[in-house]
């Protein structure tokens, strides 16, 4: 079972950006596809963006399309999601997740009851 520590969050003033960064302790990071939620005060997790296990292929929601990118590092075992023009609506715990099963249908990446591992979460806050 792969664990996965999240790390970057913080405080930002809108418009700022952030890297935050979800380090797999795993033999081999490459069998997973990995995965970044966020949940705000009071509501509910919310799927952000994915990647592809060789890092080729990443889907974002549209609500950060544009703004956020998700990279991966397998040698260094590494995820990471670059936040850029950060909005107040933004502010949420963030974290990451793995799942090792590969779907055909590409939606379910977006599910989180479809990931395998999580990461504790790191906060995100944006002032506005």
């Amino acid at each position: 079972q792969v664990q996965l520590v999240e790390s970057g969050g913080g405080l930002v003033q809108a418009g700022g950006s952030l890297r935050l960064s979800c380090a797999a302790s795993t033999r081999t990071l490459s069998t997973y596809t990995m995965g970044w939620f966020r949940q705000a005060p009071g509501k509910e997790r919310e799927f952000v963006g994915r990647i592809s296990r060789g890092g080729s292929i990443t889907y974002v929601a549209d609500s950060v399309k544009g703004r956020f990118t998700l990279s991966r590092d397998n040698a260094l075992k590494t995820m990471y999601l670059q936040m850029n023009s950060l909005k107040p609506e933004g502010t949420a715990v963030y974290y990451c997740a793995a799942t090792g099963r590969l779907y055909s249908e590409t939606e379910k990446y977006t599910r989180q009851e479809n990931y395998d591992a999580w990461g504790q979460g790191t906060q995100v806050t944006v002032s506005s």
